[in-house]
């Protein structure tokens, strides 16, 4: 049997996005829908996210969800990256 491939992106979000519980509403959606990786909010006031997942489908969602985004957030932007898994095993809030 195959193993799935992993499917890696990198996100920078902006907007109104630190202060409003943006990286727990990223930590909660990743842990329900099953996206390794971590989210961080960073020093310019984005927030960026590496998110891992084998399901293509679960990706999307979890991109519709950043898009979203917490009741007090305002997503202006999200910029997106194909990059390298990291085999990561579980979801993270880093900083």
């Amino acid at each position: 049997m195959a193993v799935p491939s992993m499917i890696a992106r990198r996100f920078r979000i902006t907007g109104r996005v630190q202060g409003v519980g943006f990286r727990y509403f990223v930590y909660e959606a990743a842990e329900r829908l099953g996206i390794s990786g971590w989210v961080a909010n960073r020093y310019d006031g984005s927030v960026e996210v590496h998110a891992e997942t084998d399901d293509m489908a679960r990706m999307r969602n979890f991109v519709a969800l950043l898009r979203e985004g917490p009741p007090f957030a305002a997503v202006e932007d999200i910029d997106i990256d194909e990059v390298e898994p990291q085999q990561h095993q579980s979801f993270r809030i880093t900083r």
